[in-house]
């Protein structure tokens, strides 16, 4: 790849003004082949393999940032299914021991996160799926660095509502365990999940990767803003246009040092990720780049046309820069992470409801928002359901990452810190769904699942 040098003049002017960075290199381990039928043996291959593998992700992302002067936020490691490998380990406390040994590796190497702690249940649970979702309290909250995940649905399996009625018990059981109800925030719950996501809570070594790869996440709502700023009179198709000629630039940066870290490694490069991912740090908020669209505050009638055009744009844009652009890429909504987001739900912008709408168009779903803690578990797999209900029917991943917090109403603040923000609790329709839900079964896949 040749960057030219106005290229990186204009991205040192995004970096140093614009919050443009690496959100994440992730680096994706296969754990299978640690399996043994002594679980000490077993325990210690898995932390020799992570630590190993995570010392040198580390190391390798210092040398690379110092040479480019790009930020690298966070180093991640995702990891084969724990459900998967724990199926002749199936006892609980087994598996909360399997979760401290990941979180030691991690911790000793100096990762952020370690991804993976989760199952595919899109068609249905096995014993080890069931007993892993019943020890997701302890796990998530006894292990700080520890990310679970869930996939219950696709478009050629449909949406398995028994694993989603497993899950507002789980939830609210996790909300009490740990502090203000952050081991929550560890957990997503997906359809169609990409098996290359470098991003958390959701990342996983899919089952179909090699033993070994390296993906990127980009992010840069900071960038992306400025250019919209200085084209207030555009029309939306000059607009489109803007936004993703940005994207490009953003991704061919990110690309160069994804390919340099995965060399240094010698390991394969995997895919980059170019998601507009907000923090709370001024200026990187996705929400304010809506409102710079000239939405008056996110939420307002508009919001999802304006959502919908940023999403295309950023994905016309990373496809037009590389061949190698997976995981989500588009625009994330989290509702905690985003100073926009936060403000529109404190002044009535923004409810639960036309969040879900915006969902249906962006790139992931429901993200880091807070409800009542006296929300019922039914109602909470209600609002999973819903949610990924519109993943299913609109081949799309969509997920859940929702926090009940006990002895919180709507209104209040909750804070997490960090990169998890401050979620202003949202109102839920206290109206019931509980009988349809005790249905059970799947929705059917549609029939987009038929065209083979």
């Amino acid at each position: 790849m040749t960057i030219s040098v106005e290229e990186v003049y204009e991205t040192a002017s995004m970096i140093l003004y614009q919050n443009l960075d690496i959100r994440t290199t992730t680096l994706g381990i296969n754990l299978k082949d640690c399996i043994d039928s002594d679980f000490k043996v077993f325990k210690k291959n898995v932390y020799d393999r992570v630590y190993t593998n995570a010392v040198k992700l580390v190391e390798q992302a210092r040398v690379l940032e110092m040479k480019y002067g790009i930020p690298i936020a966070n180093k991640r490691i995702s990891i084969t299914p724990v459900s998967l490998i724990m199926e002749s380990h199936c006892v609980q406390s087994k598996f909360i021991e399997m979760a401290q040994t990941l979180d030691r590796a991690a911790a000793d190497a100096g990762i952020d996160f370690i991804g993976g702690f989760g199952a595919l249940v899109q068609k249905g649970l096995t014993k080890s799926d069931r007993m892993l979702i019943d020890v997701l309290p302890d796990v998530l909250s006894k292990t700080e660095r520890v990310c679970s995940f869930l996939n219950v649905g696709s478009n050629v399996a449909g949406l398995n509502l028994d694993a989603v009625n497993l899950l507002g018990s789980m939830l609210k059981q996790t909300a009490e365990k740990s502090n203000n109800a952050i081991g929550c925030a560890k957990f997503v719950v997906f359809v169609n999940a990409p098996e290359d996501n470098p991003f958390m809570a959701g990342a996983f070594h899919g089952v179909g990767e090699g033993d070994i790869t390296l993906n990127i996440g980009i992010s840069g709502p900071g960038v992306v803003k400025a250019v919209v700023d200085q084209n207030r009179e555009c029309d939306l198709t000059r607009l489109s246009e803007i936004i993703k000629r940005t994207v490009f630039k953003i991704t061919r940066a990110g690309e160069l040092v994804g390919r340099e870290l995965a060399a240094a490694l010698n390991i394969p490069f995997g895919i980059v990720d170019i998601s507009l991912a907000s923090t709370t740090a001024a200026g990187d908020s996705v929400a304010n780049v809506i409102e710079a669209f000239g939405i008056e505050k996110i939420g307002a009638h508009g919001s999802t046309l304006a959502v919908a055009l940023l999403m295309d744009a950023v994905k016309k844009g990373g496809a037009m820069a590389s061949g190698n652009v997976g995981g989500l890429s588009g625009t994330f909504i989290p509702v905690s992470e985003d100073e926009g987001m936060i403000d529109a739900v404190q002044k009535g912008a923004l409810g639960l409801d036309k969040l879900e709408a915006l969902t249906a168009v962006c790139s992931v779903g429901l993200d880091m928002f807070a409800i009542p803690g006296d929300v019922p578990e039914e109602t909470i797999n209600a609002i999973i359901a819903d949610e990924l209900a519109i993943g299913i029917i609109n081949n799309k991943t969509t997920a859940v990452r929702v926090i009940p917090v006990p002895g919180k109403k709507a209104g209040s603040l909750v804070k997490f810190g960090g990169l998890l923000g401050t979620a202003p609790v949202m109102e839920v329709n206290p109206f019931s769904a509980k009988n349809f839900l005790k249905r059970g079964g799947r929705l059917p896949a549609p029939v987009t699942s038929m065209r083979n």
